[in-house]
Parts: C-alpha cells; structure tokens; sequence
C-alpha cells in the first residue's frame, strides 16, 4: 500500500494536482491547429470550385462533405482528446463533456449523410456502390453503436465499475479505430470527388487538385497527430482519489488481493 500510494504521488505535482507532461499541450495545440484549418479548407475548397452551400438544388451535396469533416473527423478527434486535456477535472465532469462531444459529432455527421441520400434521390443517382460509401456507412453504424454502448456502460448510472473496467479497454481500441476509419473515408471521398470532376485533368496540377490535396494532407495529419497523443501511455489521464480507491476494490475483488497486502 505504501508503494502504491508513492507511486501516485509521484503523479502529482507539490500542490497535489497532477503535473501536465511538458510536451502534451504543444501536441493538442498542433492538433487543433490542423482540425481547424482542415475544417477551413474544406470550407474554401468547397467554396472556391464547388460553388458553395446550400440545402436545396446542385450544392445540397455539398453539406456531405463538410459535415462528414466537422463531425466525425474534428469533433470526433477532440472527444477522444478529452481525457488526456481535462486532467484535474471530476471523472463524471470530464465524461458528460466527452460524451456531449461525440453526441454533437453525431447530429453534425446525421445532417451530411441525409443530405448526400437526398440529394442522390432529387437526382436519380445510385447509392452505396463505390468503397468510398461501403466505408462511410460502415464507419457511421460503428460509431454510433459505439455511442450507445459507451453511453449504457459510462454514463448510465446501472453499470458496474467491474464491468466498466472490463469494457474500457474494448472501448478505447474501437473509438480510436472508428477515428481512423473516419479519416481514411474522407480521403477516399475527396479523391472520388476529384476524379468525378476534373478526370485527366487531375494529373495537370489543377488548382483545385492542389488544394484537395492539401485538405487530404491536413486530414491525415490531424488524424496521426490524435492517435500519436492517444497512444503515449505517459499522457494518460492520472487516476483521481476516488478513482484510485475503486481500482483497488476492484482488484482486491478479482485478484484477491488487500490493500494491506501491496
């Protein structure tokens, strides 16, 4: 017990509130700094060579992409951002947070997907035979079946803590994973885009490729910039008091341990 408690306090600043590793806020700033001009340079490409924005006739397609970034690419990547940028909050603060994140994520994300079907009907177009919509419905399902399954385990008041430590694991690996396969959908989708509209032309350096390229970039930055902070296990979010006593409940419940033993 006394190890344990050592180990926590080397955790902790002199004040008593956990130390932010040094490194940690440059690598979120840098994130939001791509999320942010990716969302801006969608917003520019979009409205440079597609005409802009609108909810009825030709630029109704137009809401799918910037929603699908905004939604489960942006906002989607700050929800899992959350707990390793909210260290010293309340567990319960910190989840209502995450969890309103990804419900925001999913409206957003909702609005894209019903615009691009409408607009495909207004216009006669087929759905769902390209990879790039096999994988944006499948990432879509995935995601929010993932929401309703965190919800019940995290923010549902019945779930065990033994059955949420279980879970937790499972969660983090498809929350990352659904991530990636956002980012890998939309650069399928802008390249479906581009090939669709400029053709041979692509190959000719069109401003308008050299700009979806750049977005494609700043994609897939923010993409690896998320999961590099997601995955340095030194930056996770240190366990608080209350916390620290259930895990050790918790594993004097399923090891047979005491506290008295450690």
């Amino acid at each position: 017990m006394r190890s344990f408690a050592g180990s926590c306090l080397s955790m902790e600043s002199p004040t008593g509130v956990a130390a932010t590793p040094r490194a940690l806020p440059y690598y979120v700033a840098f994130s939001q700094l791509l999320g942010l001009t990716a969302v801006a340079t969608t917003g520019a490409w979009l409205g440079l060579y597609r005409g802009g924005i609108a909810w009825e006739g030709a630029l109704q397609f137009n809401v799918h992409p910037l929603c699908m970034v905004i939604g489960l690419i942006f906002l989607q990547g700050d929800a899992l951002l959350v707990y390793r940028v909210f260290r010293n909050e309340t567990k319960r603060t910190t989840k209502v947070l995450h969890g309103l994140l990804h419900v925001f994520a999913f409206i957003i994300a909702l609005v894209g997907l019903v615009a691009v079907f409408d607009y495909h009907r207004k216009k006669g177009y087929a759905d769902l035979y390209s990879l790039h919509s096999w994988c944006g419905i499948l990432t879509f399902v995935l995601y929010f079946v993932q929401w309703l399954v965190g919800f019940s385990f995290f923010l549902f008041p019945g779930a065990s803590f033994s059955l949420r430590s279980r879970y937790r694991p499972q969660h983090v690996f498809f929350g990352a994973t659904i991530f990636l396969f956002a980012v890998g959908t939309a650069l399928l989708g802008l390249k479906e885009a581009l090939l669709f509209k400029l053709g041979a032309k692509y190959s000719t350096f069109e401003p308008e490729g050299v700009l979806a390229n750049v977005l494609g970039l700043l994609l897939a930055g923010f993409g690896v910039t998320v999961l590099y902070i997601l995955t340095r296990t030194e930056w996770k979010r240190p366990l608080q008091a209350e916390e620290q006593a259930l895990s050790m409940d918790f594993k004097t419940l399923t090891e047979g341990d005491s506290p008295g033993s450690q």
